[in-house]
């Protein structure tokens, strides 16, 4: 089923090139989102959307196809390589075999208008054009972090014992800290840990209760850490084939986007009162255990990014100034 809904979309993508020429100068753009639609880490793709398909009438509009349902989140990353889909909302993480560096991004937490100034986001896009043939248009959420969600208390910063669910974002501090990683797509996170498969699961701050996790965990554990990066992608010979009008809509609302990470602020406190008010517990081992664990998050996150890259990911590392 999967094999024909992609073939479906790759021969539509030719129907629609071939008849471009034809019907008149719009071109419309198949998009994808790695996440389940309408949660908190496709709303806003889901709003740049309906943007562009509001100012691009008569230049760019972008039909949206969905979510998993329709794609696998690991399979993104190809489709865009591909040009099975034009343009997708999808995190680094669910393509770090194509594209090692992108395992970087989540340590990057300066906001989007200085990665655009101090040349992160050049760079980046560089390694997107070389290794995914994709350009990177957005990035989102730099300032929402990351926790590692337990159902079983701990005494110490210690996760020996432990079966913590993660995707490349979480796995090496993970296994830094003693724990058992066990990967799985978001929508199998929920049965694994009623049946207690896992113990606990990597997440940013927010989102878990779009997906119902809340009635299965107990604790959060502090600090919060890392930085969520969440890309949209447009295949880059489609990108290349626009003309400048049609990349103005797309950039200016790629710029509009990003400026909707000020809205995060508020919604991460609001998330954790919530979280609260549903009996998810704080664990804090106390500022040492903090730093600590902070430090180690870092000190594995660098390294095996520059293990995979050593000159990618030492450059990247340097622009991000930690």
């Amino acid at each position: 089923m999967r094999q024909m809904l992609i073939a479906g979309l790759a021969l539509g993508g030719l129907v629609v090139q071939a008849q471009a020429p034809v019907l008149a100068q719009e071109v419309t753009l198949r998009a994808v989102t790695s996440f389940a639609e309408g949660t908190q880490f496709s709303k806003n793709f889901e709003r740049f959307i309906q943007k562009v398909n509001a100012d691009g009438k008569g230049q760019v509009q972008i039909n949206y196809i969905g979510g998993p349902r329709a794609m696998p989140p690991f399979e993104v990353g190809n489709a865009v390589r591909t040009k099975v889909v034009d343009i997708a909302n999808v995190t680094g993480a669910f393509y770090t075999n194509l594209v090692p560096e992108a395992d970087g991004l989540k340590l990057i937490s300066r906001p989007m208008s200085e990665q655009r100034q101090n040349g992160t986001w050049a760079f980046v896009d560089q390694l997107h054009q070389q290794k995914i043939n994709a350009h990177y248009l957005a990035r989102q959420f730099h300032n929402v972090p990351f926790h590692i969600y337990l159902n079983k208390k701990i005494d110490k910063m210690d996760f020996t014992g432990l079966k913590i669910r993660v995707t490349p974002v979480y796995k090496d501090v993970v296994e830094a800290m003693g724990g058992t990683t066990v990967t799985t797509a978001p929508g199998e996170v929920y049965t694994a840990l009623e049946r207690g498969v896992v113990d606990g699961y990597g997440w940013p701050v927010s989102g878990i209760f779009d997906l119902g996790w809340e009635k299965v965990t107990k604790f959060r554990l502090e600090p919060a850490f890392y930085s969520v990066e969440v890309g949209v992608l447009v295949n880059n010979d489609v990108w290349k084939g626009l003309s400048a009008a049609q990349k103005k809509v797309l950039s200016d609302a790629a710029l509009w986007l990003e400026g909707l990470d000020t809205e995060n602020v508020a919604l991460v406190k609001a998330e954790r009162d919530k979280q609260a008010a549903a009996g998810i517990q704080p664990i804090d081992l106390g500022a040492d255990a903090s730093k600590v664990f902070l430090a180690k998050a870092n000190e594995v996150g660098w390294a095996s990014v520059i293990r995979r890259s050593p000159e990618n990911g030492a450059k990247l590392r340097q622009l991000a100034g930690n």
